[in-house]
């Protein structure tokens, strides 16, 4: 098995799953526990779930579907979206998640991250930064599915995450998302040279070849997508997919 982990990024919204270009148009793509189900059969690495409205919307995570997705998965899971207290991220793991990813409750402050890392570990907690770029082409960090701008800087973020004891850092390029052109590849080695902890790329992939490309010259530990596992064809049509493990095995370290 290749030690870069390949992982689709599952976007929900209210009980069904859809798919974002740019963080807009969202367009419903299926049912999370049918991709699940067929996931299981492709044997992937590790499934993320983003909840695209829970935070804007001020809901909490929706507890009763994360446990029924939880009873279907037979892979490492990651869950981020509302996520506000302890106590969300406590009821979380306890239905067998293994990753908490926290992105607009760090602007809030960081000792729920802190209490988090300290509570269930390092490993179990992922820092997530919404990054898209400015008029001027300088990288601004976002909340709130992109709606919010945030004042602080990329770097500084960067480290207080890092010191605050997240796991891995998961870098969204919000311009690049949806639209299979590939990753920012410069973003991803401007936040792989500031940190020393994993960085899971996403946003842009449209092939095998992007994966490489972020690997190798981005510097990514992992790579993330979504339009990529769930459309397929110059149609888009929806189709969940992953690519054959011998395939990846060849072009990945």
């Amino acid at each position: 098995m290749n030690r870069t982990r390949v992982i689709p990024v599952l976007m929900l919204r209210g009980r069904g799953l859809v798919k974002t270009e740019k963080f807009r148009k969202a367009r419903y793509v299926g049912d999370p526990l049918n991709a699940v189900r067929i996931f299981n059969e492709k044997e992937v690495d590790e499934l993320v779930f983003l909840d695209i409205s829970a935070t804007a919307g001020g809901r909490e995570p929706p507890f009763d579907l994360l446990a029924d997705i939880a009873g279907e998965a037979f892979m490492p899971m990651a869950y981020g979206g509302g996520v506000r207290s302890l106590e969300h991220v406590r009821q979380i793991f306890a239905l067998g998640f293994e990753k908490v990813i926290l992105g607009s409750a760090a602007y809030r402050g960081l000792d729920l991250v802190r209490e988090a890392s300290a509570i269930y570990g390092a490993q179990s907690i992922v820092g997530c930064i919404d990054v898209r770029k400015s008029f001027l082409g300088r990288y601004e960090l976002t909340s709130h599915s992109a709606h919010r701008r945030q004042a602080v800087g990329l770097a500084e973020h960067l480290a207080a995450l890092e010191r605050s004891g997240v796991g891995e850092i998961l870098v969204n390029a919000v311009d690049r998302d949806g639209t299979m052109s590939g990753y920012d590849l410069k973003l991803i080695r401007e936040v792989a040279s500031r940190v020393s902890v994993p960085v899971v790329a996403c946003g842009g992939a449209g092939s095998i070849d992007d994966f490489v490309l972020a690997v190798h010259q981005g510097g990514a530990a992992a790579v993330a997508a979504g339009s990529l596992f769930v459309f397929m064809g110059p149609h888009r049509a929806v189709l969940i997919n992953y690519p054959e493990r011998d395939l990846l095995s060849r072009c990945l370290p």
